[in-house]
């Protein structure tokens, strides 16, 4: 029953992080511009994580990993929620869910240049799967390219924000570490807002945007996932997660009418079977 329950909760945090793009796109609609919503996102986050790491009766972190993980929730989860909110205003939302999720294999190839980590034949053939996907998701016929860039970039501060996290979170708990994350990446967005004025929304369809991001694709999605991973692990956590690109793929349907044709739905599919495929190398690795 427990991994049975690991399995629910992880795919309701896969559904939840999967609406992060619809709820952007509803804020943009209403008036926020992409400073404003990550301002209001971070920071509210940050005050209920830090409700709930009170009511955890947890400390928060000190010393070097307090600033490392300022400097991750600073730059590197600041950087990619900029990136990726961003490419939903060039590119279809769906589109760009699914080249996020080429940040696996660049986890790998980085770990291979930089930790030293053996690419096996697996992963060789993980990485050409995702290779295939990526050109037929972006290539020169499909337009969107400035969506696509920065779709790739999220993708590639993600992959970098990973693997320095790695060694950050051997030190403190996901509940301990999230709202100095969260935090760090809402003072950036403070700053920003109050350089560039902000864009609050201009209607409730605007601030039920707002909840909606903070609620289900930040506290939802999060929580849900640190629970799977206690159920279940981090390996078969990760593998579930490809759910993620599907829900938004199919919820830009919906409420957009957007439409991928075949072969960037067919890309789509290649770089989900290369994470799968890389997953269950990392599994077979540590049993």
């Amino acid at each position: 029953m427990r991994r049975i329950a690991g399995i629910l909760i992880t795919l309701l945090s896969a559904a939840a992080f999967g609406t992060l793009a619809i709820f952007g796109r509803l804020a943009y609609a209403a008036g926020l511009d992409t400073f404003t919503l990550l301002f209001l996102r971070f920071t509210i986050a940050t005050l209920l994580m830090g409700g709930l790491l009170a009511l955890r009766r947890e400390p928060l972190p000190r010393g070097k990993t307090l600033l490392q993980l300022i400097g991750m929730g600073g730059i590197g989860y600041a950087g990619q929620s900029f990136c990726y909110l961003t490419a939903i205003k060039y590119a279809s939302a769906g589109l760009v869910a699914l080249l996020l999720y080429l940040y696996p294999a660049m986890v790998a190839v980085l770990s291979a240049l930089f930790l030293k980590e053996k690419i096996n034949r697996s992963k060789i053939i993980a990485l050409l799967i995702a290779l295939t996907g990526t050109a037929l998701t972006v290539r020169p016929g499909s337009g969107q390219w400035q969506g696509m860039l920065l779709a790739l970039g999220a993708a590639g501060i993600y992959s970098i924000y990973i693997l320095v996290g790695a060694g950050v979170m051997k030190q403190v708990s996901a509940f301990q570490s999230t709202p100095v994350i969260f935090a760090s990446a809402g003072v950036v967005y403070g700053g920003l807002v109050a350089l560039n004025g902000a864009h609050w929304p201009v209607d409730a369809a605007g601030w039920w945007a707002v909840a909606g991001t903070v609620l289900v694709p930040t506290l939802i999605a999060v929580t849900a996932f640190l629970m799977g991973i206690q159920y279940i692990g981090p390996t078969d956590a990760s593998m579930l997660s490809t759910l993620e690109p599907v829900v938004t793929v199919i919820l830009a349907a919906i409420f957009f009418s957007e439409r991928l044709d075949a072969l960037t739905l067919l890309g789509g599919g290649l770089i989900l079977t290369a994470v799968i495929l890389l997953t269950r190398d990392e599994t077979s690795r540590q049993m």
